[in-house]
């Protein structure tokens, strides 16, 4: 097994935890708080952490493209807005239960699959649409998508609810 790809994986895991263990305080009130940090995201922070969960299969299948030397280019800003939106329009009543229990099973799917790359697959590049095209490493988009995403929408969390 790659050292970097463990690193990886253990990174996927524990940014997940940390934000289970924070989503599991909360009130469901605070559950049900429309997101205000960042402007236009006005989904509630229940769905918010359901939609963590649920792209992490996403995340770890672009980084398998891209390790494959395959360019994507199918995946824009503009899919990942519609994306959302219909994501938070069918989880708009996720209840925490449920929500946690994806974030556990699928964070813990996505760092079994980046266990599995090895340096090779870290280290090729190939254009990635949500770079602008740029030539990205498969390692650049487990860290920018699978890694950074639980910590980005956690503190966004924290700082709607003045936590």
């Amino acid at each position: 097994m790659s050292r970097r790809a463990e690193l990886l994986a253990a990174r996927i895991e524990e940014g997940a935890a940390g934000l289970a263990a924070f989503a599991e305080g909360l009130s469901e009130a605070e559950w049900r708080t429309a997101m205000s940090a960042g402007g236009k995201d006005r989904r509630p922070v229940g769905v918010i952490v359901h939609h963590v969960a649920m792209v992490y299969p996403i995340e770890v299948d672009l980084a398998r493209a891209i390790a494959s030397g395959k360019a994507v280019t199918e995946v824009t800003w503009d899919v990942v807005a519609e994306l959302n939106g219909k994501h938070a329009k069918e989880q708009a009543g996720v209840t925490k239960t449920a929500a946690l229990e994806l974030l556990r099973k699928n964070s813990h799917e996505a760092a079994a699959a980046v266990r599995k790359f090895t340096d090779d697959e870290l280290d090729r590049a190939a254009p990635f649409s949500l770079s602008f095209g740029a030539p990205v490493t498969a390692q650049f988009v487990i860290e920018d998508h699978a890694v950074r995403h639980s910590w980005h929408h956690l503190a966004r969390i924290r700082t709607t609810l003045h936590k």
